[in-house]
C-alpha cells in the first residue's frame, strides 16, 4: 500500500508541474516573452496542450462561458491541490495505522 501512496503522490506531483510549466508559458506567450515561430517553443507550447487538454476539456464544460478568461486551468489546479492534501491526509490508511 506504501508503493500506492508513493505513487499517486508522484503522478500527482507530475501533474501539478506540468499544469505550473503551462500556466507560466501561457503568460510568456501571452505577455510575447516567448514566440511561437520558435520550433522548440512551439513543440514544447503544443506538447503542454496536447497533455493538458483533455482535463480542461472536460472542466470547460461545467464553467460558464467567460470571455477572454480561461478558468480550467485555474480549477484543475485547485483540484489537483485538494487531491494532493486528501491523499496526505489519508496517509495512515496506506500505510497501516
Amino acid at each position: 500500500m506504501v508503493t500506492l501512496f508513493q505513487a499517486l503522490n508522484l503522478i500527482l506531483n507530475v501533474v501539478w508541474f506540468i499544469m505550473i510549466a503551462h500556466i507560466i508559458m501561457s503568460w510568456l506567450i501571452n505577455f510575447q516573452v516567448l514566440n511561437l515561430r520558435q520550433p522548440l517553443v512551439a513543440q514544447i507550447w503544443y506538447g503542454l496542450n496536447n497533455l493538458l487538454e483533455p482535463i480542461y476539456g472536460r472542466i470547460r464544460r461545467f464553467l460558464p462561458a467567460t470571455p477572454g478568461l480561461d478558468l480550467a486551468p485555474l480549477v484543475a489546479f485547485i483540484v489537483v491541490i485538494i487531491l494532493q492534501r486528501a491523499l496526505i491526509n489519508n496517509a495512515g490508511f496506506f500505510y497501516g495505522y
